[in-house]
C-alpha cells in the first residue's frame, strides 16, 4: 500500500468467515480494520464447511492455507448413494486433489473463524456492536459513515459481510429483489465419531438428500436438504423430523440421527440470489459473501466464494484509486460469483426431482457417468475448485500471526 493509504480506516460489518478474511487481508495490507458483529460472541451459527482448493488458495494469502490443509480428513474413496445405500458414482480423494491441486478440508466453523480471527490484533473484533450503513461516501470524497449504539464511525472503506438478508445490501440497492426462497431446507449437525467407520457420502432421494462426512478430531459432520414449504418447523423438534424423513436410509444415517443432539440440529431454509446485483460497490461501500451472491449449498461454495471475495477486495483495494479498486472487484466477482449460483440452482433443481420416472433416470445418469470415470463427475467442479488468487501468495508476517485472538466487547476505535 501506498504512503498515502498507510493510515485509511476499514469498517467491516460482520463477523462471519468473509468479513473476517477480508478484515486480515486488509491489514496485511496496511490498513486499519475495525469489524463491528452485533452478536456478543464470535460462536459462528452453523456445523461444518467444505474448504475446497479455491479458498484454500485465496487462505494461501494471509498464511492460513497450509495450516488448513492440515486439517484434511477425508483420505480414501466416497461419492453419492441412493437411500438404500447402492452405489450411485465413486470418488477418490487423491483423484480430486489431483484434478484440482489439493484436497477437500471438512472443519468445523468454529474452528476456521478461531483461526482466522487470531491473526486480527487484540480490539480489531468488537461484539456486541451492531453496524448502520448511513452513507455508502464516495469514491473520491465524502468518507462513508456507520453508525453504532456508540456513535457514527467515518470510514474510507465499509464493508457489508452482514449474510444473506444484509442491511448493508438494501442500503446500496433498495430496489434489487434480494435473496428468494430456493424451496428446500436443510438441516445440520456434528456428533462424537461412530463406532463403525464409513465412506464419506452424500446420498440423494426424492426430493431430498443426506451427507455424512469426517472431521479431523474423529467427530461426523452430517448435513441434509428435503424440499419443504419455507419457514415450516417440526412441532416435535427437527431431531424427529431427520428420523421421519432420512431414518430408514442406509448406515450409517439412522445412528447419526441417533447420535444427534436435539438441541445440536440446525434448521434453516435455503434462500439464494438468482439475480445478481448491478454491482458489488456503491462509493466506498462493498458487498462481499452471501451479502452479494446468496447461493445454493449444493456446490458447498457459499464460504469458499466469501473468502475468494475478501482475497480479491483486498488484492483491488491495495491501490491508490479506491474508485477503480472497487469497479474492479465488481467486474472480476460478479460474473464468476452469478455463475457458480446458477450452477448451484441447477444442481438444487437435480435435488428437488419428486417423481419417481424423474429420480430413477437421474440416478441412472448418475450411475452411468460414474462408469465412464470420475473426471466426469470431478468436471462439474472445473472452473471453480481450480480458481487461483490474482496477486502471487505470501506468508503471514508473525506479528500477525500471533496477534492474539483479537476480539474485545463495546466501544469500537474511532479514526
Amino acid at each position: 500500500m501506498s504512503a498515502s493509504r498507510a493510515a485509511a480506516h476499514a469498517v467491516v460489518v460482520g463477523s462471519g468467515i468473509g468479513g473476517l478474511t477480508a478484515a486480515v487481508a486488509l491489514r496485511q495490507n496496511g490498513w486499519q480494520v475495525t469489524v463491528l458483529e452485533q452478536a456478543q460472541s464470535l460462536e459462528p451459527v452453523g456445523a461444518g464447511i467444505g474448504l475446497a482448493p479455491n479458498s484454500q488458495r485465496a487462505l494461501d494469502v494471509i498464511g492460513l492455507g497450509d495450516e488448513i490443509r492440515g486439517l484434511a480428513a477425508w483420505q480414501g474413496p466416497g461419492g453419492m448413494r441412493n437411500p438404500s445405500g447402492r452405489w450411485l458414482s465413486r470418488t477418490d480423494s487423491t483423484a480430486a486433489a489431483e484434478r484440482f491441486g489439493g484436497p477437500l478440508v471438512l472443519v468445523h466453523r468454529a474452528t476456521l473463524i478461531d483461526r482466522i480471527a487470531r491473526r486480527l490484533p487484540e480490539g480489531a473484533v468488537c461484539t456486541g456492536c451492531p453496524g448502520e450503513l448511513t452513507d455508502p461516501g464516495t469514491a473520491g470524497g465524502r468518507r462513508a459513515r456507520v453508525r453504532t449504539p456508540d456513535g457514527d464511525i467515518e470510514a474510507d472503506l465499509v464493508i457489508g459481510a452482514d449474510g444473506i438478508h444484509s442491511a448493508v445490501r438494501r442500503a446500496l440497492f433498495p430496489h434489487h429483489p434480494g435473496p428468494a426462497y430456493s424451496g428446500f431446507t436443510t438441516w445440520r449437525t456434528v456428533v462424537p465419531a461412530p463406532e463403525r467407520s464409513f465412506e464419506p457420502h452424500e446420498t440423494w432421494g426424492a426430493g431430498s438428500l443426506w451427507g455424512t462426512q469426517p472431521l479431523k478430531d474423529g467427530r461426523s459432520y452430517a448435513y441434509a436438504a428435503a424440499v419443504a414449504p419455507a419457514g415450516a418447523h417440526a412441532a416435535d423438534g427437527e431431531k424427529a423430523e431427520l428420523l421421519r424423513r432420512f431414518g430408514d436410509w442406509h448406515d450409517p444415517v439412522p445412528g447419526i440421527i441417533a447420535a444427534a443432539e436435539p438441541e445440536r440440529v440446525l434448521r434453516n431454509d435455503v434462500h439464494h440470489m438468482i439475480t445478481p446485483l448491478p454491482a458489488f460497490h456503491r462509493g466506498r461501500t462493498v458487498l462481499l459473501g452471501d451479502a452479494a451472491h446468496a447461493m445454493s449449498p449444493t456446490l458447498g461454495q457459499g464460504g469458499n466464494q466469501a473468502i475468494e471475495d475478501a482475497i480479491v477486495l483486498a488484492h483491488h483495494a491495495a491501490g491508490t484509486d479506491l474508485g477503480a479498486g472497487l469497479a474492479a472487484y465488481s467486474a472480476e466477482r460478479l460474473p464468476r460469483t452469478a455463475m457458480i449460483v446458477r450452477k448451484s440452482a441447477r444442481v438444487a433443481r437435480l435435488m428437488s426431482l419428486t417423481a419417481a420416472p424423474a429420480v430413477a433416470a437421474r440416478d441412472t445418469l448418475m450411475w452411468a457417468l460414474s462408469r465412464l470415470g470420475p473426471g466426469l463427475v470431478l468436471r462439474t467442479f472445473d472452473d471453480i475448485a481450480d480458481w487461483r488468487p490474482p496477486q502471487r501468495t505470501y506468508a503471514a508476517g508473525a506479528q500477525d500471526a500471533h496477534a492474539g485472538p483479537g476480539v474485545h466487547k463495546g466501544r469500537p476505535a474511532r479514526h
